[in-house]
């Protein structure tokens, strides 16, 4: 491909085209590429950071404490809500069109004729631009999975791993067991591997004793609690009480915590870890839109993320109803899904998704009539969130879920959102 004078546009349109499958989990591909490139030894201090849930909350946990404490970070997360730069995030801002341009080219230049997918040409794109911004501490999300992610190439000084449910079983596996020894696949020999949930799976245990992992644990090693005072977050032997609440989940705030503070040469400031806890957000999450009702979108996508929804719902009460947009990816668990949050909506507005993963809202329709939950259905999302708007009163509020694709259409439609927790 020619690319002078190609703009970013064209190149993502380009890399879309360039593998016959969207998703090919594998490092052979990529694995010369990287070196090629000089990416597979950074010469920042890196964090991966893998799981079912959880991922973004605890990279934006990242950012944040390394800012807070004066050092320079690249943010590597994906998907993307509404625009491609919001996966490569340079010492807090966007890569520009031009810095990503150029990065695709560099990429391009050292594949030669190997057929990259989307996400691994974008994958080595981020790096390439880590590599030349040499920043003091580098976060990089896995996309999915761990063991065969483009991003586990990296070689990291710090691995963790969020949270294991059932989520891609197309991919990863019908069981928490095989989704477990996958994420697991993060960890490195001789270095701090840690996982962010109280419930261990066995392989994941099992893995980082097999290869002499250094194997951090939430409620061992260390965690978090709520007092009256605000947060108390604790790693180690150290411990920071009544720190302001997040925006995000607390528990993912721990497992941020320790593992900044595992990363060689971190000397964690109390001042730095309070200021980190106030600026932290992430768009998307428990996130408030304008709206002539109180209005939050969620990427809450599987049993488990729902869950967290339903339990961040329960601890912000309304006076009202709570009414649901849902619209979820056709290979999802829907009823799984769903199940999670009948308890805490009392009406439900379902929405189709168009695209080759897409689906109509019947069968989300169709999911919660066999749990006794009635639904209107629509054509998109949009018209749905309109649809809730209308029947909402004053004191409810209306809560919009189901897919990255879902809250891109609400946060389209009604840009200037907030990130802060209402």
């Amino acid at each position: 491909m020619s690319h002078a004078r190609r703009t970013l546009a064209d190149w993502l349109a380009w890399m879309e085209a360039q593998h016959p499958k969207a998703i090919a989990l594998g490092l052979e591909r990529v694995r010369g590429v990287a070196e090629a490139l000089g990416v597979v030894h950074l010469q920042s201090r890196v964090v991966l950071v893998g799981g079912t849930n959880g991922k973004g909350s605890c990279c934006a946990f990242l950012e944040a404490l390394a800012k807070a404490h004066g050092l320079s970070v690249g943010v590597y997360t994906s998907p993307h809500i509404l625009h491609y730069h919001e996966r490569v995030r340079l010492d807090g801002r966007l890569a520009t069109d031009a810095e990503l341009v150029t990065a695709f080219e560099a990429v391009e230049e050292a594949r030669g004729d190997l057929p990259l997918t989307f996400f691994e040409f974008g994958t080595l794109a981020a790096l390439w631009q880590f590599k030349h911004s040499a920043f003091d501490v580098v976060v990089l999300e896995i996309g999915l999975g761990g063991r065969l992610d483009a991003v586990n190439i990296v070689e990291p000084d710090v691995s963790l791993v969020t949270t294991v449910d059932i989520d891609h079983r197309d991919y990863l596996g019908d069981s928490i067991e095989q989704i477990a020894a996958e994420k697991a696949g993060i960890y490195r020999a001789g270095k701090p591997a840690l996982f962010g949930d109280t419930a261990v799976p066995e392989p994941l245990r099992a893995h980082a004793g097999q290869i002499g992992a250094d194997l951090r644990l939430q409620g061992r090693e260390f965690g978090h609690e709520r007092g009256p005072e605000g947060l108390r977050l604790w790693t180690g032997a150290q411990a920071f009480d009544a720190l302001p609440m997040p925006s995000l989940l607390p528990v993912n705030a721990a497992s941020a915590l320790a593992a900044f503070a595992a990363l060689p040469g971190i000397a964690l400031r109390a001042e730095a870890v309070a200021e980190a806890m106030r600026t932290a957000q992430l768009a998307g999450r428990f996130q408030r839109i304008a709206g002539p009702v109180k209005t939050l979108v969620d990427v809450a996508h599987n049993p488990q993320a729902a869950r967290k929804l339903a339990e961040l719902l329960e601890a912000t009460p309304c006076a009202g109803r709570t009414l649901a947009v849902v619209a979820m990816l056709g290979d999802k668990d829907i009823s799984g899904t769903l199940a999670q949050l009948v308890d805490s909506v009392d009406a439900w507005f379902v929405a189709g998704l168009s695209g080759p993963r897409g689906t109509s809202a019947e069968l989300p329709a169709q999911a919660l009539a066999a749990m006794g939950q009635g639904s209107t259905t629509h054509a998109d999302v949009v018209t749905a969130l309109q649809a809730a708007w209308a029947e909402a009163r004053p004191q409810d509020r209306v809560v919009v879920f189901g897919s990255f694709y879902t809250v891109a259409a609400a946060l389209a439609w009604r840009p200037g959102a907030s990130c802060k927790t209402p």
